[in-house]
């Protein structure tokens, strides 16, 4: 059993224009105070990594690991969740993503997927630059918008959407398995890749390519109404990023796991700051524990309701207090004998 790192910080909801959180420095500073150890870092923002950079020269990546590292700080994954993102879109979504992408790749879906898809190998080589061995990304989509199958889905349609996935993606994860690093896709709605199934049809269409990694995030299971405890059973060997964020769902006569088109703050399912939803974070932090997860517990913050610098501070607490120290040895240790084959014998009647 492994002692899970942390507690470590996903940067993405707190980057803005305002000090602390325009600098990398500034960010960094606030993380430390707040007691984290590690922070996960997206790669669109070249105020806090430049990702071609990294991915390019080893000085630089040295040089970013050393002014981290200043402040008490490691690199727990890169993110490039957004870029992922566009690896696969439908046409219906084009005008919604062109947003994650360069302006002179706007209205292009073809050269948007190109630099997408760059992206994420740099982020490959910037990893393994990074001495990371984990990363975290979005799978994209070409089929969410089938998920509900009225009018009922063609023959063929979702079989012929993982394969077109896994077409785009097997390069990418051939480019990881070079430099050492998982991938661990973020299982979300939204995504191809959004529950145990979904993962299993891809993991498929990949030839269980060794590097086709999870994020685990129960946030969003608790939102389908998943298992998010078995769950762990079932794909803990892949497991390689933790999302530590909260959740509650509370359906009413009037709304249940599809939200009425309402706002976060008024669906039944919606995301909670840490200590403030209904997940058991007890029963999570001790299967992972014993399943010999060796990755970081890293803060989501995106709660509807409490502000992010409250949602922070209370986090990196949560998180302490959820670590279990594992045990090196077992509690009737005390009691044992030595090994005696001659008595062992005896005792089994031989």
């Amino acid at each position: 059993m492994t002692t899970i790192q942390g507690p470590a910080v996903f940067l993405a909801q707190f980057i803005d224009d305002k000090a602390p959180f325009n600098s990398l420095d500034g960010i960094c500073k606030w993380a430390a105070d707040l007691g984290f150890k590690g922070i996960q870092m997206p790669t669109l923002d070249t105020r806090f990594i430049d990702l071609q950079k990294a991915a390019e020269s080893k000085t630089y990546a040295d040089e970013l690991k050393g002014t981290i590292a200043s402040y008490g700080l490691e690199i727990t994954e890169l993110s490039t969740h957004l870029q992922g993102q566009l690896v696969a879109v439908h046409p219906a979504y084009d005008d919604f993503f062109d947003a994650f992408a360069p302006v002179n790749v706007h209205g292009n879906p073809k050269a948007r997927q190109e630099w997408a898809v760059q992206q994420l190998k740099y982020a490959a080589k910037a990893s393994q630059n990074l001495g990371l061995n984990a990363h975290a990304t979005f799978s994209g989509s070409l089929l969410w918008q089938y998920f509900h199958p009225w009018p009922q889905r063609p023959p063929g349609l979702v079989e012929d959407g993982f394969a077109e996935l896994a077409k785009r993606w097997l390069p990418i994860l051939n480019e990881f398995d070079q430099n050492g690093v998982d991938l661990c896709y973020e299982i979300h709605p939204g995504e191809d890749l959004f529950d145990g199934e979904t993962y299993e049809m891809f993991l498929k269409a990949v030839n269980n390519h060794s590097r086709a990694c999870l994020l685990y995030d129960p946030s969003h299971f608790v939102l389908q109404q998943l298992d998010y405890i078995q769950y762990i059973d079932f794909y803990h060997e892949r497991i390689k990023a933790f999302h530590v964020k909260d959740a509650e769902f509370n359906p009413t006569g009037k709304q249940g796991t599809f939200g009425g088109y309402q706002s976060w703050a008024n669906r039944a399912g919606r995301y909670r700051s840490l200590g403030d939803g209904q997940i058991d974070f007890k029963t999570i932090f001790s299967k992972l524990a014993q399943y010999d997860f060796k990755g970081w517990a890293v803060m989501e913050w995106e709660c509807c309701i409490k502000n992010q610098e409250d949602g922070a501070r209370e986090g990196a607490e949560f998180i302490k207090n959820h670590i279990i120290k594992v045990t090196d040895k077992a509690f009737d240790d005390f009691a044992a004998v030595e090994t005696n084959l001659a008595f062992n014998k005896k005792n089994l009647g031989l």
